[in-house]
């Protein structure tokens, strides 16, 4: 059993090194001067792609940043107003003379609970607006990283005609 897992180990090792000897790569176009003048030309176009996309990544980026700020704040604001609202209504019912303090504190319960409602809706638009914008930032990395990839495309093309020439 050690023999023949000892063999298969070793034909695996070897594949595999095998696998990733380099091959001689032969130049798909030969070094004409229109070939050398047209990858130039397509680096460049290809850079700036690439540098296009960056940006368009970078602002995208900052984009779900701010939103996800705005959000925190937002998301903090309303739970710190229920939270002073419902402070409010417990002090009044505290407050409240001995006969009416039943009523009191259900009123308070109820001040409450649309203290909570209010806030947890403010919750749930902030983050359906955070969610908004990270769509839209994806859609724009997206965009531009197909227009990259359009670009290297078409610099392939370029170099590949100016060879046939």
């Amino acid at each position: 059993m050690n023999k023949l897992l000892a063999a298969l180990m070793t034909t695996l090792i070897a594949g595999a090194a095998f696998a990733q000897a380099a091959a001689p790569a032969a130049p798909a176009v030969p070094a004409t001067p229109a070939v050398v003048k047209a990858e130039a030309k397509a680096e460049k176009s290809v850079a700036a792609a690439v540098k296009s996309e960056a940006k368009v990544d970078a602002k995208a980026d900052a984009k779900v940043g701010k939103a996800e700020a705005k959000a925190a704040e937002k998301k903090t604001e309303a739970l710190t107003k229920s939270a002073t609202t419902k402070a409010k209504a417990d002090t009044k019912a505290a407050k409240a003379a001995p006969e009416d303090k039943a009523a009191a504190m259900a009123k308070a319960d109820k001040t409450d609970a649309k203290a909570d409602l209010k806030a947890d809706k403010a919750v749930i638009k902030a983050d359906t607006k955070v969610d908004t914008v990270r769509v839209k930032a994806a859609g724009d990395k997206a965009t531009a990283s197909a227009e990259t990839a359009g670009a290297k495309a078409a610099a392939k093309a370029d170099v590949k005609a100016a060879g046939s020439k």
